[in-house]
This record gives structure tokens, C-alpha cells and sequence, in this order.
């Protein structure tokens, strides 16, 4: 079992940055995949970055590469997104999930096995 808890939400202005942290718990094997995912009101939840537990390549979507940055501390057990150059379109309850499949790092919410509770993120224009 894994538990995921999702810090470091509020209010920014556009332009503005936020860093969220996600706080893991219980037994996290080098090869899972951790990824933040978002989730407007009225839209279905969208993948934002990922990367291994073990580190190597970040993953991101287009709307977001170049401005957030997805990074791991695994002394501390935390994955962050530090998200810069906010705008109002980033307005979202985001999610802290973890994958267990090896060796495919996905990108649709549904193969993700373990998800947090939610952190809610708005950029006022």
C-alpha cells in the first residue's frame, strides 16, 4: 500500500508560481511512476508531468513544458512540481498519483494505482 498526500495548493496571479509537494508513505519501489494529474471543474482529469521513483527522464505535457518542473527527494519521500509562469488556464485540483507497472510509464489516469487526495491551485488573471 501506498498513501499520497498533496501539499502547497492555493491562490497565485498569472505569472505568478507555486511548488506542490507530495508526501509518500508505505512500500515505493525504485521503478513507479510518479505523475501529477489535473482536474478543472466540468473536464475530465488530464496528465500533467511524471517521472520515475528512481529518477531519469521527466515527462510533460505539451501545455505545461517549459513552466513546471516535476522533481523527486527520495530522502524525504516527496515528489514535487514546481510550477512557474502560472496561468489562469492552470486552474485545477491537482493529484498525486503512483504507477506500479514496470518498465511503461503511462499517461492516462486509469493506470495509475494509488492517488492522493487533491490540492486545489487558482490563478486569478
Amino acid at each position: 500500500q501506498v498513501q499520497l498526500v498533496e501539499s502547497g495548493g492555493g491562490l497565485a496571479q498569472a505569472g505568478g508560481s507555486l511548488r506542490l509537494s507530495c508526501a509518500a508513505s508505505g512500500v515505493i519501489s525504485s521503478w513507479y511512476g510518479m505523475a501529477w494529474f489535473r482536474q478543472a471543474p466540468g473536464m475530465e482529469r488530464e496528465f500533467v508531468a511524471s517521472i520515475r521513483w528512481s529518477g531519469g527522464t521527466p515527462y510533460y505535457a505539451d501545455s505545461v513544458k517549459g513552466r513546471f518542473t516535476i522533481s523527486r527527494d527520495n530522502a524525504k519521500n516527496t515528489v514535487y512540481l514546481q510550477m512557474n509562469s502560472l496561468k489562469p488556464e492552470d486552474t485545477a485540483v491537482y493529484y498525486c498519483a503512483a504507477d506500479t507497472t514496470i518498465a511503461t510509464m503511462n499517461f492516462s489516469p486509469h493506470e495509475y494505482d494509488y492517488w492522493g487526495q487533491g490540492t486545489q491551485v487558482t490563478v486569478s488573471s
